[in-house]
């Protein structure tokens, strides 16, 4: 609005006798002001709002306001969304008479006019005089089931009404058409929306929004208890993905003592056990014996505890089979520690947080079957290169808020995922901190403040799946690999075994089958992460792996000025070249004699080339760790040639200059002019094989 017609504007207001009444005389013999958008009507409206504030003796009283407030109602529901707040705010509709904006809402939605009804109520505050199923119902037809969430979003007891109603249609035994049926003629009805599974989404939805105690829905709570139960006997009957002992676990917890659940589950188990199977699993599951059928409880009678011998012998038979097919665990059993104090913990700590780490992480978490909102970290894996961290994450908070110390164990994580010079190994990290964040919301924000982080979900879109490597025997009927598990098996030459990954992590003491499983979890991305670096050709990666990598963990907008910080200065060599980066004073020129360098094992070509210069060069052999590299740089004040990742971990460990990046796709001589014109070495004839080959 341009200022000279809100000057204009201001003055016509101060003409006007009845400031008021003008406006609503000009609103009522004009139709522009209902359109959508910024109108003339809705221009003079706001002006007037603002003009009050200035004037507060304009406001009226008495007789003559609630006039003018019979005659705004009558406007309301024809007006654009954006005129209702100013509207009631000039005219007080608050003050109203409530029984007067009780009886027009009330005429409102005889006239089928239920979203405007709503919207009026909610502006009003009239919610607690109305009834909710009432209200709601022809809204949930149209699918407006977020006008429904504003509708209660205020009112606690409204929340738990609503639910209560939306949990008695979800009964299996309930006629859902009985509420459909007045409202057939309905505009913009939508009855495809408005069926138990539909309606069972919303229920948990509100439950997780406005934090309610889920047993005040047993209908939908036990319906999705029995999916879990469906899809539990798929994993283990069918797809026989799911050990004995973790399908056993969840079983328990998902039917626990709820009868209606334990006939269900007699039923499943009747399909594909015998008698005896059942009267096990029956037993284990506390099913009370006149739940099953004679034949049934005749067995349970027969009972006992040697039955198990058969089935352990069996488990054994098939723990050594799995090992010839599966990624394995290449550190000793002693080196995996699962830590539950935080005198443990400190001292992982003093391990991780160390300039130049490189650290493989992973989480776990209970499956979230039939679970409302987001599940909650129980377990956090941290691996280095000889050993691997459990952290029991429920353990560790509980300790600290005993100790008055809430923030220790965030104050840790954001350390470590804060470092640019800890690279950080994940995968799907995105989904990891979400959850975490779930766990101890003082961690919502590390998203946001994460560096040195490499996420291998990015490479995994990128791995060529027909290399040599990914060749290997045909396992049988096993279902086939997919995300992480795929990923090893196409770099490592084996997959993962993923028969613990929906296991019951919450449950103490953990199994050692789930310690060796969360171990190596997280340590097989150490392992990937060093192929890779060695062999980016070899799955057709570029060799600048840190562009691969960290530069696609997010394509958030928000992460990318994140981002721009921790690949600043580019670890592929741009660090030096072209003239946007090149120092404005280069360095003194120095002979061959005077420059040492050690070479990472990616540029033994580069090393043997630079030493036929005469450049004094040690040559790091094809199994050493980069991180040797540092080691020798620091003892014998060498610089580091290296390229792509180990980049990112080498140059924090050594002072300023002294690590350089060199393109690894270009040849040998040109490596070599890249180096030497960088610290300006000058080599004369002399130089050239003065030192052994």
């Amino acid at each position: 609005v341009s200022r000279q017609l809100k000057e204009e504007i201001r003055r016509g207001f101060a003409r006007l006798e009845d400031p008021l009444a003008g406006l609503l005389a000009m609103l009522e013999s004009s139709g522009d002001w209902k359109g959508k958008g910024h109108s003339l009507g809705y221009c003079i409206t706001t002006e007037l709002q603002l003009w009050m504030k200035e004037h507060p003796a304009v406001p009226q009283s008495g007789t003559k306001l609630k006039k003018l407030q019979a005659r705004v109602l009558r406007m309301l529901s024809q007006c654009p969304a954006n005129l209702l707040d100013p509207l009631i705010s000039i005219y007080q509709l608050h003050t109203a008479d409530r029984n007067c904006l009780l009886e027009h809402v009330s005429h409102l939605y005889l006239q089928g006019d239920y979203k405007e009804a709503a919207i009026l109520s909610i502006k009003l505050k009239l919610q607690p005089d109305q009834d909710v199923e009432k209200m709601c119902t022809p809204l949930l037809l149209q699918d407006k089931a977020n006008l429904v969430e504003d509708y209660v979003r205020e009112y606690p007891e409204l929340q738990s009404k609503l639910l209560q109603t939306l949990d008695t249609w979800c009964d299996p035994s309930f006629n859902i058409r009985d509420i459909m049926r007045p409202y057939q003629g309905l505009f913009r009805y939508k009855p495809e929306k408005f069926n138990r599974r539909v309606l069972s989404k919303l229920v948990f939805r509100l439950l997780e929004r406005f934090n309610v105690d889920p047993a005040l829905c047993p209908n939908v709570i036990n319906q999705r208890h029995l999916r879990t139960l469906n899809y539990l006997f798929y994993k283990r009957f069918v797809e026989k993905t799911m050990t004995e002992e973790n399908w056993a676990e969840h079983i328990q917890s998902t039917v626990g003592e709820n009868q209606w659940l334990q006939g269900h589950l007699v039923q499943s188990l009747l399909h594909h056990c015998d008698a005896c199977g059942v009267a096990r699993w029956a037993r284990h599951c506390r099913v009370p014996p006149e739940m099953l059928p004679r034949a049934v409880a005749e067995e349970l009678q027969k009972l006992h505890v040697q039955d198990r011998v058969e089935e352990v012998t069996k488990a054994d038979n098939y723990e050594d089979s799995k090992k010839k097919d599966y990624y394995q665990l290449p550190i000793p059993r002693e080196n995996i520690h699962f830590l539950q104090t935080w005198e443990e913990t400190l001292q992982c700590w003093e391990k991780v947080l160390q300039p130049g780490q490189v650290v493989g992480v992973d989480m776990e978490w209970k499956p979230p079957f039939g679970m409302v909102g987001k599940p909650h970290v129980a377990l956090l894996q941290l691996a280095l290169k000889d050993e691997v961290f459990l952290l029991d994450l429920p353990q560790l908070l509980k300790q600290a808020e005993a100790e008055g110390d809430k923030e220790k164990l965030p104050r840790f994580i954001q350390m470590l995922y804060s470092d640019a010079a800890i690279t950080k190994l994940g995968y799907g990290m995105s989904g990891d901190l979400s959850s975490l964040a779930a766990t101890c919301s003082a961690l919502k924000d590390t998203e946001k403040q994460m560096q040195g982080v490499v996420d291998l979900l990015a490479v995994d879109k990128q791995v060529d799946r027909q290399s040599p490597e990914c060749s290997h025997e045909d396992r049988g009927v096993r279902q086939p690999e997919k995300g992480l598990s795929l990923l090893v098996q196409h770099v490592l030459g084996k997959p993962l075994d993923k028969t613990e990954q929906l296991s019951n992590w919450e449950k103490r003491p953990l199994r050692e089958k789930q310690i060796l499983y969360a171990a190596s979890d997280a340590y097989c991305l150490l392992e990937i992460y060093e192929r890779l670096c060695k062999d980016p050709k070899s799955f057709s990666l570029g060799p600048d792996l840190t562009e691969n990598l960290m530069g696609k963990q997010s394509k958030k907008p928000r992460a990318k000025k994140q981002l721009n910080k921790q690949e600043a200065p580019s670890p592929s060599g741009q660090e030096c070249q072209g003239p946007r980066t090149e120092p404005s004073c280069p360095p003194a020129p120095i002979s061959p004699r005077e420059f040492s360098v050690v070479c990472d094992n990616m540029l033994q070509g580069l090393g043997r080339y630079l030493r036929c210069l005469g450049v004094d060069v040690w040559l790091l052999n094809n199994e050493d760790d980069h991180r040797k590299a540092a080691e020798i740089a620091r003892q014998e004040g060498r610089v580091i040639l290296t390229s792509g990742l180990p980049y990112q971990t080498l140059r924090s460990q050594v002072g300023e200059g002294r690590c350089f990046s060199v393109n690894c796709s270009a040849k040998a001589k040109e490596q070599a002019l890249q180096v030497l014109r960088h610290f300006n070495v000058q080599v004369s004839l002399t130089d050239i094989f003065s030192r052994c080959q």
